[in-house]
């Protein structure tokens, strides 16, 4: 009962255990049909028991029903396991899953495994009582699939690990200047040309290491809807991130009439091969806006998602202050400079969006020249952009990169595999608060949640992705789910402990974690150069 991750609000034991047999039956009504074919199938192939469903109560022994109960709240849960078997009711079906995973983790490690290991084997839950609820609506992982391409499969095996920690939005960063990774129908040289570069840097982008092959991949319409609905049984929401207006030289190789033709030759990029702040930005003319309307209109049609992510970042304004078509259109529409100009193609999507039911959530760099009205902020430079947003009105996303990039490296040691950024320990995003103390609480009730983000420059494959994302996340799901005491007060070392229990788990799954140890010698890459940075990172 102790070692659940992540920590419920409230567990009380009881005396004794609830067995699940051959008999064993797995109850639902309508609303939480859903919940039982998951449940079910994750038990079956687990456990090797028939779990046979059923929509009326009987004397099966140690059966589990799954319902809602109207007074908790959507994402709440209440699971009782006593006399009569387990009881997993919600306030919605989502809080009914929430509920599920957590039976799912009392049953032990070899729960989460895809076949039985031994058929005759007993199992059972603890009697005992838990109430649990998120202390955030927004509990994300944003994953670029941009700078190294992770297929399907990959997408889909994160989902069940986002949803093995209660994590609930997914932020898939679809496009950049390495990639571009969806299919538009209307555009096909987006993947024909955008999706593969020619070779990759190996490394920081300070190393002289080349990987001399085409790298590449994209997920066609079918693959996104299959995605989407993944995520949907898994009440997780997809949120797609298309970049604009910098992040862009993909789609510009594809398209050379998107860039700056008056400043440089376009024609004369290809996918960059890189990494870093690229020059090679959109040209705000109206062609590239009616053209980003349409692969817009094609990504509302495979993305309910309320939310959609324009990037917004880091966008050098080097050639539109070079070009006379740029100044012409910041002449036109009587803005004062280029950050203005950049703040008038946020404001356009902005706006496109809306009137198509949408919200638009864009980096902190969107709030340089003015935040458009309605829109939302990923506060990533540090919590100061945050800050600015939530106390303008405007709903923010916290994940500051000097807290909670997984990409950064775990430990100052010498083995860490292609050191980047700063030490991020476990203990440290253990205790990462995302809500910024000086906020007042009306301020604060516009921190919508939290957000860990895996930039993939230095991560080739999921083996990689896993070291840098695990155990981390685990800590990360914690913080985002639990109601926590302030960071100095959290018991790191209560933590620790459920976590022994919580990498069997992660081996079930067949996770390539960080061992606590260090990392495995097949987990090193020894003379790939990172970037490490010395030193505690700043607050900001």
């Amino acid at each position: 009962m102790t070692e659940l991750i992540p920590a419920p609000r409230s567990a009380t034991a009881g005396s004794g255990e609830v067995r699940l047999t051959h008999r064993s039956r797995l109850r639902a009504d309508t609303a939480t049909q859903g919940v039982a074919h998951w449940l079910g199938a994750a038990l079956r192939q687990t456990t090797g028991l028939p779990l046979r469903e059923a929509r009326e109560p009987d004397d099966a022994e140690g059966g589990i029903e799954l319902r809602l109960a109207p007074g908790l709240g959507p994402e709440e849960y209440r699971l009782v396991s006593d006399g009569s078997g387990v009881l997993v009711e919600g306030g919605s079906a989502a809080g009914v899953f929430w509920g599920a995973q957590t039976l799912r983790q009392l049953l032990g490690p070899d729960a989460y495994r895809r076949a039985p290991l031994d058929r005759d084997r007993a199992w059972s839950v603890p009697r005992l009582t838990i109430e649990d609820a998120p202390r955030f609506r927004w509990r994300g992982l944003m994953l670029d699939v941009a700078r190294h391409f992770m297929p399907k499969e990959g997408v889909l095996r994160y989902l069940d690990l986002m949803a093995a920690h209660k994590l609930n939005v997914f932020h898939f960063h679809l496009t950049d200047d390495q990639g571009w990774r969806i299919e538009i129908e209307r555009h096909p040289r987006l993947t024909e040309i955008g999706s593969w570069r020619a070779r990759t840097k190996t490394g920081h982008r300070a190393s002289p290491l080349w990987e001399d092959k085409p790298h590449g991949g994209y997920y066609t319409r079918d693959d996104i809807r299959e995605i989407v609905a993944y995520a949907a049984e898994r009440h997780i929401t997809v949120v797609p991130e298309i970049d604009v207006p910098g992040h862009s030289q993909a789609a510009i190789a594809a398209y050379p009439e998107l860039g700056n033709t008056d400043v440089i030759d376009t024609t004369s990029l290809s996918v960059w091969d890189t990494w870093g702040i690229n020059p090679n930005v959109l040209a705000p003319t109206d062609n590239t806006l009616r053209f980003y309307e349409g692969v817009f209109e094609e990504v509302l049609e495979l993305f309910p998602s309320q939310f959609v992510h324009v990037g917004g970042d880091e966008c050098p304004k080097d050639q539109w202050r070079r070009s006379e078509t740029a100044q012409a259109r910041i002449r036109e529409l009587g803005l004062a400079d280029e950050d203005e100009l950049q703040s008038w193609f946020i404001k356009h999507f902005d706006a496109w969006l809306s009137a198509r039911g949408r919200r638009l959530i864009g980096w902190d760099e969107i709030l340089e020249g003015g935040l458009a009205e309605g829109a939302a902020v990923s506060s990533w430079r540090g919590y100061a952009g945050g800050v600015a947003a939530a106390r303008a009105g405007h709903d923010v996303v916290m994940c500051p990169e000097q807290q909670v990039y997984l990409d950064h490296r775990q430990d100052p040691g010498p083995e860490e595999p292609v050191p980047i950024g700063w030490v991020r320990t476990l203990e440290d995003v253990y205790r990462f608060e995302p809500v910024p103390p000086e906020l007042t609480p009306e301020e604060a009730r516009h921190v919508l949640g939290t957000q860990a983000n895996l930039w993939t420059e230095v991560m080739e494959d999921h083996a990689r992705v896993d070291y840098q994302a695990f155990p981390r996340l685990a800590a990360f799901a914690e913080v985002a789910w639990s109601a926590l005491p302030a960071p100095a007060e959290r018991d790191f070392a209560a933590f620790r402990s459920r976590m022994a229990a919580h990498y069997g788990r992660l081996d079930a799954l067949g996770v390539a974690y960080r061992p606590p140890a260090g990392p495995l010698p097949w987990q090193r890459r020894p003379g790939v150069p990172g970037r490490p940075i010395d030193g505690p990172p700043p607050r900001r």
